[in-house]
């Protein structure tokens, strides 16, 4: 099964939005991922009915108590099992070096849990190179990218590209990335010139399908809910289950 993590260094791209919509549609078609909150700012755990106050029930326990990741799956009403994240992650990268067998905790733990046997893993990354982040790409088979359609977002997907390049010296098996823009209105010219670069730079690695910029998508995180919940006919929807489709077809979760 695959484990994939959702990660740019740059903010407000549509990280979580994406990670949110992709374990929903994976769950409805039968696929229920186990979902990893990676970011301190836990706003998937949030948006999943999945907050938890102790700082000893989430993903940090797992870190700094050497708690089993089993033992922190919770059920929110996302209706997909979430490890949840809480403030206290953003100890971790203070706490525990950057060394090898830091980077490589979480991987570790999956593997001795043999928690991707039999569904697959869609971890949320923080917006920042740090311990978590790495923790998700050493344990990570496929990369989800996603960009939004301004020009420094194209930098700054330049710079996660650099980044996964330099860490193909490290990793063994370097993960499968696919760049996905989001936020993308085709009534601005900018738009189409972001696409047009994006697709010079990253070729087929970036998907033919775009994520419009749609206020359904921005409205159900508020409700707590995934957009296909909030407004299912949404052009939202109708976009995230198009990306679905490409990933299925192009063999990306496999």
């Amino acid at each position: 099964m695959a484990k994939i993590v959702v990660f740019n260094q740059k903010g407000g791209v549509g990280k979580t939005t994406t990670t949110l919509n992709l374990a929903a549609l994976l769950t409805r078609r039968g696929r229920t991922p186990l979902v990893i909150d990676l970011d301190p700012q836990a706003h998937l755990s949030s948006i999943s009915s999945a907050t938890v106050g102790d700082g000893h029930e989430n993903l940090y326990a797992f870190y700094q108590d050497s708690r089993q990741l089993t033992d922190l799956i919770r059920h929110g009403g996302g209706g997909w099992p979430i490890i949840p994240s809480h403030l206290d992650l953003s100890k971790v990268d203070t706490q525990f070096g950057k060394g090898p067998q830091a980077l490589n905790r979480l991987n570790a733990g999956i593997v001795r849990e043999n928690l991707n046997t039999e569904r697959p893993i869609l971890m949320d990354a923080c917006p920042m190179l740090g311990v978590l982040s790495l923790n998700g790409i050493f344990a990570s088979d496929r990369v989800v990218v996603p960009i939004s359609a301004d020009y420094l977002a194209i930098k700054g997907a330049l710079q996660v590209e650099r980044t996964l390049r330099a860490l193909e010296r490290v990793i063994k098996q370097p993960p499968l990335r696919r760049y996905v823009i989001t936020r993308f209105d085709g009534r601005r010219k900018m738009s189409w010139d972001v696409d047009r670069k994006l697709r010079e730079q990253f070729g087929d690695a970036l998907c033919e399908t775009r994520i419009s910029e749609n206020v359904s998508l921005a409205e159900s995180p508020a409700q707590n809910v995934d957009v296909f919940t909030h407004a299912p006919d949404s052009r939202g929807a109708q976009d995230y289950s198009a990306l679905l489709d490409e990933f299925e077809a192009t063999g990306f979760l496999n």
